[in-house]
């Protein structure tokens, strides 16, 4: 005696002969809307982006670690390619001051039109 095959528990849903076109649905009905609804308009979209800068973006970073009792560690970067480490107290002292230096000399902060003026 041998045990009848399991049936297969998914359904295979056979593939039509030939493609066929999809059905287009219906416009949807415009009942009930008002005949001024356009010309009215939204007060919110006439208002001003309410989370609009006031043209001041990021350019540089520096990110001090410093934990109790641990060497303390630091980096500065920015925008135009300045990229710097330190590992230690003096050394990390003397990246804030470089780091605060490079403010004034970044080619992305100084106005290159006053640059080329002069």
């Amino acid at each position: 005696m041998s045990t009848p095959a399991r049936p297969s528990l998914k359904s295979i849903t056979p593939a039509p002969d030939h493609p066929g076109a999809a059905e287009q649905a219906a416009p949807p009905a415009a009942v009930g809307e008002p005949k001024d609804a356009a010309r009215k308009g939204v007060r919110t979209a006439l208002r001003s982006d309410p989370h609009a800068g006031d043209g001041r973006y990021p350019v540089a970073w520096l990110h001090i670690s410093a934990p109790r009792g641990a060497t303390p560690t630091a980096t500065s970067r920015c925008l135009c390619g300045w990229n710097r480490s330190a590992i230690g107290h003096k050394r990390v002292l003397a990246l804030i001051t470089d780091h605060t230096a490079h403010r004034d000399t970044c080619p992305l902060r100084t106005n290159q039109e006053g640059r080329a003026a002069a």
